[in-house]
């Protein structure tokens, strides 16, 4: 029978089920400067030895590691929670050890309730851990401690055996060994975990949308950058820190759509946005009607002064005007007939819009000017790109291009706007998109919105997904916003805002704009094709409720937390209510919803006190935020009660009472 010899010295701890992890570490945790990460891991060794633990970390272009000790939480878990304060990418690994001085006073204190009598071993094996230390500490030139710990070894033999415990089993002497330990056969995660730490806008946003062109609210004049400066105050005013604009580019004139998607287009109709490409250039020219690009770069540069993000839309699209179309034919998808096939979605239709090929022969090239493109918008001042259906693309492209922008660019942000299969959206999110869409958009009952916001933020997704939240789009006007009343805008606002962390609209929810595209979920006259006449401030707005709800949650820091979300038991089924808390509890928020928005509903809700930091049958106060009023609560079961027409939601900070 073949022999295999044992030529490397095993591990002498073994360390696993490591967390957070993902995919074991074929992607990044995603963190953002300030947020906590709280490591864990199962150390196992044999025997009933002590053991110690550190947790290391670092920025992955550093190779000094920082440090701190790892504690025993029950069965084997041990933790660590640190705070990366720097964008960028960073490397954590956990290297534990038999600690000898623990062991031996633990073993030391167990031999004094027996009936030992001579301890004379006992005392010189504990000598010479000490002798040990102070010599570690001394190479270290760490003096005092070495001289504390020569102490300590001198005078260990002469030290009767019950007083051993308060001379050396002390606190500080605990503290004193813990600096100079023996790892010497220390057993570490052999491959450094990344983490990820994103620009705080990654987790805390909101976004508010609208069409440049059409920014003045004219059915007939085609604004420019320059007449978007009114938009954006208005849009900071509403309390929003990014403004997203939909394609910016020439738009092609070959197939241009019409009005509502018409194949035929009017004269002087502006086509579609996303029919990037024409004789003014492409991707990184800008449509010749919304001016130059010194005035896109002025605006941006005004947005920013008023604390606003300009975000672009990343549209890998050409129209068949497009510059690539002539230049590089190879990268477009080639029918049988030599003709270029144009985009589906079916049963939606693009004749007016070519998707590239990135799996052409010429990939390389094409791969390259995506990036190029992208890098000559961030020259130009944009941090932001919300990208237009990524999940039609090459996942490895993706992963590519964000991993090329953050060797420059760390801080840049990409939102993915993919309304996909579940397992593409994550995958997408976990190879380096900082933010998506989702599927709120279509959870309504109480039990959606409670099973789906619990998928993304209690379980593994919440690693390295931050969903995004949005009651509408210029392609979706959902079936519950179609011929709603102001209530269902209200709350749909109030439950994306605070359900996640970032959330945003798409101009004219404010002005609670409803009516659809027969049988479609689409809107009416949609702006994707036209010019749109608005009155920004048209009677009946909601801008003031949504300001408010905006100005909660900048200053309410558990509204900044995405994971800390629990929902609580309410007896109606239309009534949802949940709460959020930051990490030390000092700021805990309860929502209360009517997702009823025709009649009042009632219900008692159950507050977990214990784990909200009261006691049983406490007395405390709750503020409603939203409305200005204050509730008298006591104990665990509180009573609501909210009309749709006049206060669709409680959004409620608990004020604790002094004793």
């Amino acid at each position: 029978m073949a022999r295999n010899p044992v030529t490397v010295r095993p591990d002498t701890i073994v360390i696993s089920n490591i967390s957070p992890l993902v995919e074991g570490g074929r992607y990044a945790v995603k963190r953002v400067p300030g947020e906590s990460l709280c490591i864990e891991a199962d150390l196992i060794k044999d025997g009933h030895d002590q053991l110690a633990a550190v947790l290391k970390w670092r920025k992955a272009s550093s190779r000094v590691w920082q440090e701190t000790s790892l504690r025993l939480v029950d069965n084997d878990r041990w933790s660590a929670t640190i705070v990366l304060d720097e964008i960028g990418e960073w490397r954590f690994t956990i290297e534990a050890w038999c600690d000898l001085y623990l062991t031996w006073i633990h073993d030391f204190e167990r031999r004094l309730t027996g009936d030992q009598e001579d301890f004379s071993v006992d005392l010189e094996e504990g000598r010479r851990i000490f002798s040990a230390a102070s010599n570690r500490a001394a190479l270290k030139k760490a003096r005092t401690d070495a001289q504390m710990l020569a102490s300590l070894a001198e005078d260990l033999p002469g030290t009767p055996p019950l007083d051993v415990p308060a001379k050396y089993g002390t606190a500080v002497v605990h503290a004193l060994m813990a600096r100079w330990p023996d790892r010497s056969f220390a057993t570490e995660w052999k491959t450094p975990c990344p983490v990820w730490v994103d620009h705080p806008r990654a987790r805390f946003s909101s976004w508010y949308e609208f069409f440049p062109r059409s920014a003045e609210g004219s059915a007939t004049k085609h604004s420019t950058f320059r007449d978007c400066l009114p938009r954006v105050e208005d849009a900071a005013a509403m309390g929003f820190d990014v403004v997203y604009f939909p394609p910016i580019h020439p738009i092609g004139l070959a197939h241009r759509k019409g009005k509502n998607n018409a194949t035929t287009c009017l004269p002087g109709e502006p086509g579609s946005p996303w029919a990037i490409g024409g004789p003014a250039g492409g991707h990184c020219s800008v449509e010749p009607a919304l001016g130059t690009l010194k005035d896109f770069e002025w605006l941006v540069n005004q947005a920013r002064k008023r604390g606003v993000e300009i975000a672009l839309d990343f549209a890998i699209n050409c129209s068949p005007d497009h510059p690539y179309v002539k230049e590089h034919p190879d990268w477009f998808h080639q029918r049988p007939d030599g003709t270029i096939k144009y985009a589906e979605n079916p049963p939606k239709k693009y004749q007016d819009i070519y998707p590239l090929n990135f799996h052409c022969e010429d990939w390389k090239s094409l791969w390259n000017e995506m990036l190029r493109v992208v890098r000559f918008w961030i020259a130009r001042g944009v941090r932001i790109f919300r990208v237009d259906n990524p999940h039609t693309k090459p996942v490895s492209f993706w992963e590519w291009l964000i991993g090329e922008i953050r060797k420059t660019d760390p801080d840049i942000i990409f939102l993915a706007e993919a309304f996909t299969r579940p397992k593409m959206m994550r995958m997408l999110g976990k190879i380096g998109y900082n933010q998506s869409y989702t599927y709120f958009t279509w959870r309504e009952t109480r039990e959606e919105l409670q099973e789906y916001a619990t998928e993304l933020t209690q379980g593994e997704m919440r690693e390295y997904y931050r969903a995004n939240f949005w009651p509408n789009t210029p392609d979706i006007l959902p079936h519950h916003l179609q011929n709603a009343p102001r209530s269902m805008f209200k709350l749909r606002a109030a439950l994306a805002a605070t359900l996640s962390t970032s959330w945003g609209i798409y101009s004219g929810y404010e002005l609670c704009e409803n009516a659809p595209l027969p049988g479609r979920e689409e809107y009416l006259d949609s702006e994707k094709y036209q010019l749109k006449a608005r009155d920004w401030n048209r009677p009946g707005n909601i801008k003031q409720f949504i300001s408010r709800l905006n100005a909660i949650r900048r200053e309410n820091a558990a509204l900044h937390e995405y994971a800390n979300l629990a929902f609580l038991p309410a007896g109606n089924d239309r009534i949802l209510a949940y709460y959020k808390w930051n990490d030390d509890r000092s700021n805990l928020i309860i929502v209360v919803a009517n997702l009823d928005v025709h009649l009042r509903q009632e219900s008692f809700i159950h507050l977990p006190l214990a784990e909200m930091g009261l006691e049983p049958g406490a007395a405390f106060t709750v503020e409603d935020l939203m409305w200005e009023e204050v509730y008298h609560w006591k104990g665990a079961d509180n009573f609501v009660s909210l009309d749709p027409r006049n206060k669709p939601v409680h959004i409620l900070r608990l004020v604790r009472h002094k004793a």
